[in-house]
């Protein structure tokens, strides 16, 4: 809209200006002042896409015709948009060469032509007036519009320094708070697997700390990428390596488990005294990384839902194998004893749904009649 406002307003100066009222008259038939006007009009009309055709007008227009409100128009983009010095240089060469033949064809007419173009000092004015002017003014403003895209892009950089500096201190929290209880049922499990004499006491005691211990593992994996997330000022490099601490720590994650994993991951739940029983459908593939790592998650979660609120419950674990998707259900029975109360965040279900529909699929789950309860996910492959 406001480029229509900019031609509607170059229209009516420039044929204001040709009438004589603020410039030379230009001598020119009613029809050819309007189809000239119509062109500056144009031009800048143009000026939001590029604004050399208003030049090419304005050139043409003030050499033959003393027509300046098209340059004045043209000095303020050329202005706000060249950046490098030659561009500039070749411009304003350029207002230069075109005032000049202007003076020429001022001293070759006669009138009020001659007095405005070929006088020195009115030349002079002129040129200040329609070019100096409105090119500092166009400086002017890029200089303004550079500094509030610097003061933006500070901005976003402070931001995220703030949010980098978050990130280390939840760590730092999980570190102090989680590693530390982990750490202590870890020691425990080892203490009782070695002092008691019940051999099943000691095995389930193996199975605690070994648990513990991998949960120890994957919390620093955890705590290493967010650690060499944080783009903070402070890293000092390896001297061997040139990289920082954080980042080796970073390079040094162990993958994350899969879709090969996921026997291991039941075992543990049997081991605990859940009955669960696996059921493979359709012909067994390789699928993604990504999704063999969301579909393991889905059943990981499930499980840990079922050790808080259904321990002692069958549990089904069904892995579809479809022609374009893989398909997880885990479904466990109605509880025989009232739930163990073990503490949850409230946000396991809600992260993998997230996970899940970030990878275009889809996460089912609902109470089922019999009082168990259903997780269902279908993740395209």
């Amino acid at each position: 809209m406001r480029f229509v406002l900019l031609g509607a307003a170059m229209f009516g100066l420039s044929l204001f200006v040709l009438q004589g009222q603020a410039g030379a008259p230009s001598g020119l038939p009613l029809p050819a002042e309007l189809a000239v006007a119509a062109a500056a009009g144009l031009a800048a009309w143009w000026t939001r896409r590029s604004w050399w055709p208003l030049a090419a007008v304005a050139a043409a227009g003030h050499v033959l015709l003393l027509l300046w409100p098209p340059l004045l128009a043209a000095s303020y983009h050329a202005g706000r948009d060249l950046v490098r010095g030659r561009d500039v240089a070749a411009y304003l060469g350029g207002c230069a060469a075109v005032f000049g033949a202007s003076a020429l064809m001022g001293a070759w007419r006669d009138g009020v032509r001659e007095v405005l173009a070929a006088t020195p000092g009115n030349a002079l004015f002129m040129a200040l007036a329609v070019v100096g002017l409105p090119f500092a003014l166009g400086l002017w403003t890029r200089a303004r519009r550079e500094v509030r895209r610097r003061a933006e892009r500070e901005q976003i950089m402070r931001a995220e320094q703030v949010r980098a500096e978050e990130r280390a201190r939840i760590a730092r929290e999980m570190h102090d708070v989680v590693a530390h209880r982990v750490s202590l049922i870890v020691l425990h499990a080892g203490a009782l697997e070695v002092r008691t004499g019940d051999e099943e006491a000691a095995r389930t005691a193996a199975l605690i700390g070994g648990i513990g211990r991998e949960a120890l593992t994957n919390l620093r994996d955890v705590l290493g990428v967010l650690r060499a997330t944080n783009r903070a000022t402070g890293w000092a490099p390896d001297r061997a390596t040139g990289r920082a601490p954080d980042q080796r720590q970073a390079e040094e994650v162990a993958p994350p488990p899969t879709f090969a994993d996921l026997d291991r991951l039941l075992d543990q739940s049997r081991a605990l005294g859940v009955e669960v029983v696996r059921h493979d459908e359709g012909e067994v593939r390789e699928v993604e990384p990504a999704v063999a790592r969301t579909a393991y998650r889905v059943v990981q979660e499930a499980l840990t839902n079922v050790h808080r609120h259904a321990a002692d419950a069958r549990t089904d674990v069904r892995v579809r194998y479809r022609p374009e998707a893989l398909e997880v259900e885990v479904r466990n029975r109605a509880p025989a004893s009232p739930p163990a109360g073990l503490p949850g965040a409230g946000w396991g279900l809600v992260g993998l749904r997230e996970r899940v529909e970030l990878l275009g699929g889809t996460l089912r789950t609902s109470a089922q009649d019999d009082g168990g309860f259903l997780v269902a996910a279908r993740i395209p492959a």
